[in-house]
């Protein structure tokens, strides 16, 4: 690697640091949507299982991405100071609440959790805009994209989880609509405070990550839900596809985002050195 005025892409985060982002904020999005659409019985015992199961597959890739794997003790001693500490504590609160919603079927035990879900959720979202030295990370619009992105993959993954057996309520449609077209408005601020912050190589991915993610990931769903309210023969079937295009893109844009997109600002040198001047 050379270094320099150009930016470089960083090394530190890979795609374990990327699964973080995709699998724990749609699991914390899905616990919130279970809760949302009042689910029960053993209904709500799968969905927050799943939920609890991608919010800890997160967190366990990001375990593995440390060099020492013990390390991980300390980020519980600095509430005050790290957006890391606040995730695990909310992440802790996620998995108490929500077994005890699982063991004893109890709705506002799973409500609490989704409390915590969407703590957890926007921590997530805080430590990605705290990384200063990426100027594609420290947009502040990003932190709302973010987390309108772990609403959209949580109701997503639900109407599509729903729908396999039976039609979703019309609330939680709404629910999906409006969070798709959130993420889409936000998109749009960040966007527009991206495309002239960031090196051209981070612009390029986002752009093309981007338009995945209005074009698959919000226009379709959106056209899907709307085909499923008058054509009730393929409803099911078109929301699957819905939920699964709004889940996928998501993680599609979150892993390049991390992965690809990545790049400092470079080394700043306005006063260059000259020989044989003072």
């Amino acid at each position: 690697m050379s270094f320099g005025p150009k930016p470089w892409h960083q090394t530190n985060w890979d795609f374990r640091a990327a699964f973080n982002f995709m699998f724990g904020s749609a699991g914390a999005g899905l616990v919130l949507a279970a809760a949302l659409a009042g689910a029960s019985g053993n209904t709500l015992r799968a969905l927050l299982l799943l939920g609890m199961a991608l919010i800890g597959a997160g967190l366990i890739s990001v375990w593995f991405e440390i060099g020492r794997p013990l390390r991980a003790l300390n980020v519980g001693f600095n509430p005050f100071t790290s957006w890391m500490t606040r995730e695990s504590f909310a992440a802790g609160l996620v998995f108490a609440f929500g077994l005890a919603a699982v063991w004893w079927g109890s709705a506002w035990m799973a409500q609490v959790a989704a409390l915590a879900a969407v703590v957890f959720a926007y921590c997530q979202a805080r430590i990605l805009q705290a990384a200063k030295g990426i100027p594609a990370w420290r947009i502040p619009a990003l932190t709302w994209l973010a987390f309108a992105t772990a609403l959209a993959e949580g109701a997503g993954i639900y109407v599509a989880a729903v729908a396999l057996r039976a039609m979703p309520s019309r609330f939680m449609l709404g629910c999906f609509a409006f969070a798709l077209i959130l993420r889409l408005l936000v998109w749009v601020v960040y966007w527009h405070d991206a495309r002239g912050s960031v090196a051209s190589k981070a612009a390029i991915v986002l752009q093309r990550s981007g338009s995945i993610l209005v074009g698959v990931g919000t226009v379709a769903p959106l056209v899907l839900l709307l085909g499923a309210s008058f054509l009730p023969g393929v409803a099911r079937a078109a929301l699957v596809l819905a939920g699964m295009a709004a889940l996928f893109t998501g993680w599609e844009f979150k892993f390049a985002l991390i992965t690809r997109a990545a790049y400092n600002q470079g080394f700043a040198l306005p006063h260059l050195p000259v020989r044989g001047t003072r």
